[in-house]
This record gives structure tokens, sequence and C-alpha cells, in this order.
């Protein structure tokens, strides 16, 4: 019995998964209010009742994506800055991975730029844990820098986990603007290690 959960649970874990990565191809190619839930169905090759036992609706998908999306960075995020103790270090290799994950993963930067932002729903209602958890690194690690003497104590965690964050957003928007619109854009690896320098030098006590 608990063998034949586990395959169930896995085949409903699969089928999510592929509905969420057809959810990326359409709502980057037609937009979030073109997009139909029949058109992720017919993306993903299920009926389109079958996206109603995974999801409420439209909006659902869209929310859903970003949380598993921030799943996946989270994940990369602790992985990469383990065995990073100097914290400086820790904000320069922040800002690097995220905006070269930007650049990586273009389809899911375009929906999570763009057509996130059109949805009411999310903009109002939801603010997904992990979202909170994702800034917390920065506001940790500024804090735990505080205390050991490295950062400078005169500014404020929540603060410059905003400030990072509003520059990394911004920049991202619009290189994929840019990309969207096929015109020469900035290269966003030197960009981010531009940015990284920026707040590093900022940041750290004299």
């Amino acid at each position: 019995m608990a063998r034949q959960k586990q395959m169930t649970e896995r085949k409903t874990d699969n089928k999510r998964r592929k509905i969420l990565l057809a959810a990326i191809n359409v709502f980057s190619s037609k937009g979030f209010h073109g997009s139909k839930v029949s058109d992720i169905a017919k993306e993903a090759g299920v009926a389109d009742g079958t996206i109603y036992l995974y999801f409420k609706n439209k909006d659902d998908i869209l929310i859903q994506l970003f949380d598993e999306s921030l799943k996946v960075m989270l994940g990369n995020m602790h992985q990469a800055l383990i065995e990073k103790k100097d914290p400086l270090e820790r904000i320069k290799v922040f800002i690097l991975m995220h905006l070269d994950s930007v650049e990586k993963y273009q389809s899911v930067a375009e929906v999570m730029q763009l057509e996130l932002r059109q949805s009411h729903k999310f903009m109002k209602e939801n603010v997904p844990k992990r979202f909170g958890e994702y800034l917390n690194i920065i506001g940790d690690t500024v804090r735990s820098g505080q205390e050991a003497g490295i950062i400078r104590k005169d500014v404020h965690p929540a603060m410059i986990k905003s400030a990072i964050w509003g520059a990394m957003d911004e920049i991202a928007l619009n290189w994929v603007l840019t990309k969207q619109r096929k015109k020469k854009t900035y290269d966003l690896e030197d960009c981010a290690e531009k940015l990284a320098n920026i707040f590093v030098m900022g940041l750290e006590k004299s």
C-alpha cells in the first residue's frame, strides 16, 4: 500500500509539474491575459478538466509557478552559500546567482518579471512565504555581518534587502523587455558583477 501511495504521489507531482512547464511556455508566448486554461491544457497534453484537479484557476497556476520557482531558487542559493562564510562574499554571490538565473531561464524570467505583475490577485492578495525566506537570506547576512564587525552598523538589514531586491528586479525587468523587443541590451553578467561590487563596497565597514 505504501509503495502504491508513493507511485500515485509521484505521478501526481509529475502531472502538476508538466502543467506548470506548459504554463511557462504559454504565458511567455501569449501573455497572462491573452492565455486561456485550455491553451495550457493543450500545451501540456491533458484534458481541460485535468487542470482543475491541480489548480483553482489561471491565477492560481501563476501564483504556484512563482512559488515553485522560488523553491528551486532557494535550494540553489542555500547550496551555493553553504561554504561562504564572509557576509560580503555571500551578498555578492546572491546577486550574481540571481541575475544568472534570469539569463539562464529566460522564459521563466519573462513570466516572473512581466506576467506576474498583471495578475491583480497576486499583487493584491498573495505574499508567498518563500519570497520572504529568499529576501531574508540578504537580511540575515547583513545582520550577521554587522555582529561580526564586517558590515557597517548604520544600515538596517530590512532596508538593504529591499534595496538589493529592487535593484536586481529593475535590472532583470529591463533586460527581459529589451530582449523581447529584440533591442541591444546590456551584458547581464557584467551588470551583475558591477551591481554586486557597488553594494559590497557600500556595506563594508571602513
